[in-house]
């Protein structure tokens, strides 16, 4: 969801607005990461029977059922991290997943969180008593709106831990699954041009186009095409104009787009300030300079932009 706001909203406005959009038969933008977890994790079965069906997907394996979990983790030491997850869910096996959207591309690295957060998962199994062979897989999985790997356009990409050159696995409690969904424009392209029949593509990319096109009003046909041919993307659908009428649910992601429009306005004002504070600093060092090498106030006020009253105190 793109949110332009001159001024922070208030949260009266955000009530209003939320209200004007839940009427007006507006949905969500699924690519916000409040709403994937929303429309994931309500308590309903077009909700639960989606998630199901995308996790079955995107781990290549039947999942009869499975569980939503705390998606906090919490660390083991006082000063450890804690992390918040978009949606942990465990199977009926006991293995488990975390699915992350990440609808911009973080100035962190975003393989490295994939690789820890996968790990975190892992060795969360370790209570006491548990032998490290009773560990249970974990899929990491990350539907991105950015590119990582300009050089293929394969996707998903999955990845799991193997030697070098044989590439037999270490073991294969650890899968790592990234959806770089940009790189299927090209294919949704070829369909409205007649070029392309989305039956060639697997399940996980045909949910990766409905992420990603869902809320574009002139890809609406493509929608529709993808719930008659999917279940899981169908029940989706539905899961998702249904919550669109709360407007509970418009308030909540209006104000996680607010919260994160604040925020970076906030880092922005602080970087600005810096830097301001490095210029004056740097200023007053080359002034001090030119006063001792004998420079006249004025050559030194016009090199600097500092005011004679400021020289006259360095």
């Amino acid at each position: 969801m793109k949110i332009s706001l001159k001024a922070p909203l208030s949260w009266g406005a955000i009530r209003r607005r939320a209200r004007e959009y839940a009427a007006s038969g507006k949905t969500l933008d699924v690519m916000s990461d409040i709403v994937f977890k929303i429309l994931f994790t309500a308590d309903d079965e077009d909700s639960r029977e989606a998630l199901r069906l995308l996790l079955s997907d995107c781990t290549h394996r039947a999942i009869r059922n499975m569980q939503i979990q705390n998606n906090e983790i919490l660390p083991e030491y006082l000063t450890g991290k804690t992390v918040r997850l978009d949606i942990h869910a465990t199977f009926n096996d006991g293995e488990q997943a975390d699915l992350e959207m990440q609808i911009q591309k973080s100035d962190d690295d975003l393989k490295a969180r994939a690789l820890l957060l996968g790990a975190k998962l892992l060795a969360g199994q370790l209570k006491r008593g548990v032998k490290y062979r009773e560990t249970k897989r974990v899929y990491q999985i990350f539907f991105l709106n950015c590119i990582l790997f300009p050089g293929s356009n394969k996707v998903p990409r999955r990845y799991f831990a193997m030697e070098e050159d044989e590439h037999d696995r270490l073991s294969p409690n650890l899968e790592i699954i990234l959806y770089e969904m940009p790189k299927l424009e090209k294919v949704v392209r070829a369909y409205f041009e007649g070029k392309a029949d989305l039956k060639n593509l697997s399940k996980e990319q045909k949910w990766c186009i409905f992420f990603r096109y869902k809320n574009n009003e002139r890809m609406e046909p493509l929608i529709q095409e993808l719930c008659k041919q999917e279940e899981g993307i169908m029940r989706a659908d539905r899961a998702l104009a249904r919550i669109s009428r709360d407007q509970q649910k418009w308030a909540r992601a209006f104000s996680r787009e607010v919260g994160i429009i604040d925020h970076e306005s906030g880092l922005y004002a602080a970087r600005k300030v810096g830097e301001k504070a490095g210029e004056e600093r740097a200023h007053m060092e080359i002034a001090r300079n030119l006063k001792v090498m004998g420079d006249t106030p004025e050559k030194i006020a016009a090199a600097t932009g500092l005011s004679p009253e400021e020289i006259e105190k360095l």
